[in-house]
Parts: structure tokens; C-alpha cells; sequence
């Protein structure tokens, strides 16, 4: 039977190595496999940072070949599907790193990129990836690594597992989603709940592992997140201004 798998024209992982020339830039997103309440998967900050960091990698590759660029292409890594989710251990399913590991992880993956790569750019879907990803960024800058990171986040959406990961995951994968078990958790601001996530873990906080309110979540406004996520991690990327922590921001930093 034919294979259903298909080239990925961009995709690192599914290259040859004489087709990797010019010091391309790499787009690798980072996500985690822990509990996202009881209707959403447990690996969907990995879906969302994917779906994400693909749609960039399209967005620049089409502009590249419409202003026949010369010169690199742009290759998106397979994902690191786990994170620093100690704030999730207490709930069934979820697997943690750590910090230190994923930081070493991190470090090394851009000492290897660096021996054929030009810049790296990291897409990362957890939140509690990004004390980590602070420190690996600013540990290869000095080291004199092109790298820099840019997240996932919306504007005024909640924190996890509320109306905007379900609305994303309704588009991106909506087979994984079981909207009749999606109910509200606690929906006070992320800044109100910190001290108690950080000494107790989500669970105190939450029984039901929602940061949140899923209700009303749709597909329609899934696609249109990703749409403008997707847009602005393109523009950051090719603007390429990092911040003193290695953050990709629209505009230069003061």
C-alpha cells in the first residue's frame, strides 16, 4: 500500500542530507505532555506550538520564494514534546523534565544545530517552559549562538484549557476533543492564582486541571487564533529583533 505520508518540503525531519545547504534557519517548537483538563489531550501545548511553528515556517518560505530570495531555506524540527510541568504532577498523565533537563536539552540541540544551521528560533506552548527557555536562550547568546524564542500566547485569553486551547484544538484536532466533558475551573486572572500554582500546583487551584472557561469555544475562533498567532511569529522571525532575554518581539526594545 502506497505510503500516506507525503515530502514536508520544510520539514527537517523529513529531509535527506544533501538537501541540507546554505546554513538554513530552524524553527523548532516546543511544547509538553501534561494534563489539560478533562476534555483536552495531553499533549496539546505540543499541537498548538506545531501548528504554529509549521504555519511561520510556510508563511516565510512563501514569502522567500515569492522575492526569489537566494540563500537559506527554512526547516522546521520535529517537536520537544516534553516541558517543565511540575505544576501538573499531581494530575495523571502528565510527564515533566524539569527545568535543568530541559535547559541541557535545549543548550545541546542548538550546539549541534550550529555545526551546519544558521539561526534557530524556538515556538514554545507552555508556560512553564519559560523561565527555562530565558535561560538556555541567554546561556547560547553568550556562547555566541544565533537563538532567540517566541511564544504561543493570546492577548486576554485564559490560562489553560479555557475557551482559547479548546478553541485552537477544536480546529487543529478536533477528534481529541471531548467537548461534553469541558466545564469552567477557576477563572480568576493568572496573576491573582501564581503564588498558590507556585507553592501548591494547579491542582490546589483547580480540581478539574482548568485555568478558565471552555464554554463557548469553537472552531471558527480557533482558526482565526492560529491565523494571527501563525502571522506574528512569521513577522517576528524574519524581523529578528530579540529582546536582552532572547525574546522575539514586533518592535526593537529599548
Amino acid at each position: 500500500m502506497p505510503g500516506q505520508r507525503g515530502r514536508g518540503e520544510n520539514e527537517l525531519g523529513r529531509a535527506v542530507w544533501p538537501e541540507i545547504t546554505g546554513a538554513p534557519l530552524v524553527v523548532v517548537a516546543v511544547g509538553s505532555t501534561e494534563q489539560h483538563g478533562p476534555h483536552l489531550p495531553l499533549d496539546t501545548d505540543t499541537v498548538v506550538a506545531t501548528a504554529v511553528a509549521r504555519a511561520a515556517v510556510q508563511r516565510l518560505a512563501d514569502r522567500d520564494r515569492t522575492e526569489e530570495c537566494s540563500g537559506a531555506r527554512v526547516l522546521l524540527a520535529p517537536a520537544l514534546a516534553f516541558g517543565a510541568s511540575g505544576e501538573h504532577a499531581h494530575f495523571p498523565g502528565t510527564v515533566s523534565i524539569g527545568h535543568e533537563a530541559l535547559r541541557t536539552v535545549l543548550v545541546e540541540m542548538v550546539r549541534s544545530l550550529s555545526l551546519w544551521a544558521g539561526r534557530c528560533a524556538f515556538v514554545n506552548g507552555h508556560g512553564g517552559n519559560v523561565a527555562t527557555l530565558d535561560a538556555a536562550v541567554a546561556q547560547l547568546r553568550a556562547e555566541g549562538h544565533d537563538t532567540a524564542w517566541l511564544g504561543c500566547g493570546i492577548p486576554g485569553g485564559d490560562a489553560h484549557a479555557g475557551r482559547t486551547e479548546t478553541s485552537l484544538m477544536l480546529h487543529l484536532a478536533p477528534d481529541d476533543v471531548r467537548l461534553d466533558a469541558a466545564v469552567p475551573g477557576d477563572t480568576r486572572p493568572i496573576a491573582q492564582l501564581m503564588p498558590e500554582l507556585t507553592a501548591h500546583g494547579v491542582r490546589a487551584v483547580a480540581p478539574n486541571g482548568v485555568l478558565g472557561d471552555p464554554t463557548g469555544a469553537t472552531a471558527q475562533e480557533g482558526r482565526a487564533l492560529l491565523r494571527a498567532l501563525a502571522d506574528s511569529a512569521a513577522r517576528r522571525i524574519r524581523a529578528w529583533r530579540p529582546d536582552p532575554r532572547g525574546r522575539l518581539g514586533e518592535r526593537r526594545a529599548p
